[in-house]
C-alpha cells in the first residue's frame, strides 16, 4: 500500500516578493505535513515534496488556484513513506542554477514535445537527443543514443557551447529529469543561434509515467531519499557499472563514510566486502557508519526545527499563503 505521494513540479512565473511568498508557503506546507525541497525566486517556483496523498492533492489544488501558477504541471508518484526527512523552502536567485538570470523561458524556450512526438522525432536522421544533466545522473541512466556532456553541475552548460556548435544545423531535443533545466538550456541554445531546438515536455519522469519510459536505459537519478527510480517498463536495460568491480549494476547507494557520502552504484558483493563504503580508504575511515544493506543512510536532523527563524502573522495568515501579488 502506498498512502504517500511524491510530487515534482516547477513553474516559471513572476513572484514580486519571494521572501514574503517563501514564509507563507513554508507555513502552508507545515500545515499539510509536507516535507521536501522548494526553491522560490522572482522567476518562479521549483519543488519536490512528499506527503499523504490527500494533503498533496490539497497542495496542488492550492497552487493551481493562484493566477501565477495556473499553468503548473505536477508529476506524481506513489510511495509507502515520506521521501524526505524535513522541509526546506528557500529563496534563491534562480529556480535552477544556470548563472544566466536574464534567460526567461516565458519569452523564449524550445518547442515542447510530448512523449509520442519525442519517440517519433528521435528516429529521424537529422535529430540529436541532448542530455543536459550532470555526470552522476546520466551515468546511471539516459535515453538510448543520447549525447551527454561532461558536467559536474548544470551551471557548466554555457561552457559547452563550443562543443555543441557542430550540431547547429540539426534538430536538437533536450531532456532532463523533470523539464526545468531544458526550459533554460533550450532558451540558451536559441539565444546563441540554434534554430531547431525542442524539449521533452515534463522530462524523464513524465515520460515514464505516460509512455512507460520507452528507450530510457538505466535508472533515473532523483533528488529525494529514493536516490534512483525505475522509469522504463517497456525495454529496460542496465547501463551503469559497480563503482568498485565494474560489473553491470544499477543499485545506487550512499558511501557509508559520512565524510564522503558519495552516491554511486555498488553491487551487493562489493557492498558486503567494503562494508557499504565506496573505497578501501572509506572502509577504513574511523567515522564510517555501520553497514546497512539498503545502502541508504539518513542524515542526522541536527536539531532541525521547521519553525526556526520564521515570523508568523496570525492576523493575516490566509492572505499571506497566496500573497497579494497574484490574486
Amino acid at each position: 500500500m502506498h498512502p504517500y505521494s511524491i510530487i515534482l513540479y516547477y513553474c516559471y512565473t513572476r513572484i514580486e516578493d519571494p521572501n514574503k511568498f517563501r514564509e507563507a508557503h513554508h507555513f502552508f506546507c507545515l500545515e499539510l505535513n509536507l516535507r521536501g525541497r522548494i526553491i522560490v525566486a522572482s522567476e518562479g517556483l521549483n519543488g519536490t515534496v512528499s506527503g499523504l496523498a490527500a494533503d498533496c492533492q490539497r497542495y496542488m489544488d492550492h497552487l493551481k488556484s493562484d493566477n501565477r501558477f495556473t499553468h503548473i504541471e505536477f508529476k506524481v508518484d506513489l510511495s509507502p513513506v515520506h521521501a524526505f526527512l524535513k522541509l526546506n523552502v528557500r529563496v534563491k536567485p534562480e529556480i535552477v542554477n544556470l548563472g544566466l538570470p536574464h534567460i526567461d523561458p516565458n519569452q523564449q524556450t524550445g518547442a515542447y514535445l510530448e512523449s509520442t512526438e519525442f519517440l517519433e522525432m528521435r528516429e529521424q536522421e537529422d535529430v540529436v537527443v541532448l542530455d543536459v544533466r550532470s555526470n552522476y545522473e546520466h551515468r546511471l541512466g539516459k535515453f538510448k543514443d543520447a549525447k551527454t556532456l561532461d558536467m559536474e553541475n548544470f551551471r557548466e552548460f554555457p561552457e559547452k557551447l563550443a562543443e555543441l556548435q557542430e550540431l547547429k544545423d540539426k534538430k536538437i531535443i533536450t531532456y532532463c529529469t523533470g523539464g526545468i533545466k531544458c526550459e533554460k538550456a533550450s532558451a540558451f541554445l536559441l539565444e546563441n543561434g540554434f534554430r531547431n531546438v525542442y524539449q521533452l515536455h515534463g522530462g524523464i519522469i513524465k515520460h515514464g509515467l505516460e509512455a512507460g519510459g520507452e528507450d530510457f536505459e538505466g535508472k533515473c537519478y532523483v533528488f529525494d531519499n529514493r536516490v534512483a527510480v525505475d522509469v522504463n517498463r517497456v525495454n529496460p536495460k542496465v547501463i551503469s557499472k559497480c563503482h568498485i568491480c565494474h560489473t553491470d549494476c544499477d543499485r545506487m547507494v550512499n558511501c557509508a563514510n559520512p565524510t564522503c557520502n558519495l552516491h554511486v552504484p555498488l553491487c551487493h558483493k562489493c557492498a558486503k566486502e567494503y562494508h557499504g563504503a565506496c573505497s578501501k580508504e572509506c572502509k577504513e575511515s574511523p567515522q564510517k557508519r555501520p553497514f546497512k544493506h539498503s545502502g541508504y543512510y539518513q542524515r542526522d536532523l541536527n536539531g532541525y526545527n521547521p519553525y526556526r527563524g520564521i515570523r508568523r502573522d496570525n492576523n493575516n495568515y490566509e492572505g499571506r499563503i497566496t500573497g497579494d501579488e497574484g490574486s
